[in-house]
């Protein structure tokens, strides 16, 4: 028999030219902002060929980057046989359509944002996850689609009998209202998966479960710091994104109690706006958590800038004044001068690594420890006449003495710090 030559099952990974400005207003260098868009890149299935960088002022309100470089990235572009250009910040909707105008088809341009959208449309796979990256989605084509209909739009330059309800005019104000209309379908999708959510969260509020979520930039460990803690299956790849929509594990913590591990979306730099507002009732479970863990990879040189744009999406989400454990994760990957020098400046840091347990009983001392912090010690005499109370205190407290007298139960109680006031009139330990 002779042989066959193998056929590709898979598509060829599109050819991708980055382009970033630096001198803008950020924290972060040009170089390091571009590797996290490669990896982005990666993740969404391009490989990077080229990078293009400028050092702006300001951006051109044209074309972003200067005319001269504009000509350069042209170059480039077929000279290499790029398939997609991205760039490191945001486009107008205006910029993107010239941008396309000097590169010619079949050439594409994106930013960022269209990149994370693209990622997160991959990567979503519940019901709520994949409606809010839909939603983000169409609110960012919208005011982009005039440039997708210009072809049509040329009809109406010709002058004569149609020219003022040219077919791309009357095409481009349909497709606004179908986006129109279903972004409000979304929303109100979005509304009804929310308040469901809220139901749930009250349940979960009115029992002593502590809560504890996860939160961290996207690729420190999370989701393999869930499995290590509660032996939870969750997906966890070294890919930025690997997991969008949130997993709640129960947790036996020592001393008998019990609490809950969420682990939430990763957080990014520049993560686009949108994509914060469509995520909210998802990224709830971390504002109304009782203390939040946040994950660090310590082996990045940049985890200083990751803690800084994860605090910055938690105060965007008003989770500002949540207690806070900062976890440095995946120290077996670095040496031990340097986790003493993480140690310096975050003295009350935990340490450890998911992948080897290093560390992991210390993280859930501590954790037993916060959790308890969060408790007040009451003793209380109820009447017989105030059953429903009575009810309620044993379903959100952890009871550690109880007998009956003549006023009425006597219970010493261990109970969330935020459900005290509720039964002060009761108290006897003043």
């Amino acid at each position: 028999m002779g042989r066959f030559p193998l056929v590709p099952t898979l598509p060829a990974a599109e050819r991708a030219l980055l382009v970033g400005v630096e001198g803008l207003q950020g924290s972060w260098p040009v170089d390091r902002s571009l590797d996290e868009l490669s990896r982005l890149a990666a993740t969404a299935g391009a490989e990077e060929v080229a990078r293009l960088t400028q050092r702006l002022e300001r951006p051109s309100p044209r074309t972003y980057i200067g005319s001269g470089k504009v000509e350069e990235l042209c170059r480039l572009v077929h000279a290499l046989f790029v398939d997609v250009v991205i760039f490191d910040d945001d486009l107008s909707p205006s910029q993107q359509a010239n941008l396309e105008r000097a590169v010619g088809e079949p050439v594409k341009i994106i930013d960022r944002t269209a990149l994370i959208l693209d990622i997160f449309g991959l990567h979503a796979t519940t019901r709520e996850g994949r409606l809010q990256v839909q939603l983000a989605q169409l609110q960012y084509l919208l005011p982009r689609l005039r440039g997708m209909w210009s072809h049509l739009a040329k009809e109406q330059t010709r002058g004569g009998i149609g020219s003022r309800f040219g077919q791309g005019e009357t095409q481009l104000e349909v497709d606004r209202r179908l986006i129109r209309r279903r972004i409000a379908t979304l929303k109100r999708e979005l509304e009804l998966l929310a308040r469901r959510r809220g139901v749930q969260a009250k349940v979960r509020n009115d029992s002593a479960m502590f809560r504890i979520a996860l939160a961290g930039y996207t690729n420190a460990g999370k989701s393999s710091l869930l499995n290590a803690l509660t032996g939870a299956a969750v997906l966890a790849q070294d890919k930025l994104f690997a997991t969008l929509d949130p997993t709640t594990r129960a947790f036996h913590l020592p001393g008998g109690r019990d609490v809950t591990i969420t682990d939430t979306v990763g957080f990014i730099q520049k993560l686009p706006h949108g994509l914060v507002e469509a995520f909210k009732s998802t990224l709830a479970e971390a504002r109304e958590a009782d203390l939040i863990a946040v994950v660090v990879d310590a082996s990045d040189d940049d985890c200083g800038r990751h803690i800084d744009a994860v605090m910055k999406v938690l105060r965007e989400i008003g989770a500002s004044s949540t207690p806070t454990l900062m976890v440095f994760n995946k120290i077996d990957q670095i040496d031990a001068d340097a986790v003493r020098a993480l140690s310096h400046r975050h003295p009350d840091a935990i340490f450890c690594s998911a992948l080897t347990g290093l560390g992991i009983e210390e993280l859930v001392s501590r954790l037993s420890e916060e959790a308890a912090r969060q408790d007040d010690l009451l003793e209380l005499v109820m009447p017989y006449s105030e059953g429903n109370a009575i009810s309620l205190l044993r379903r959100i407290s952890r009871v550690i003495a109880e007998e009956y007298g003549e006023r009425g139960v006597r219970l010493v109680v261990k109970i969330p710090h935020r459900y005290s006031a509720r039964f002060s009139n009761w108290r006897t330990d003043l």
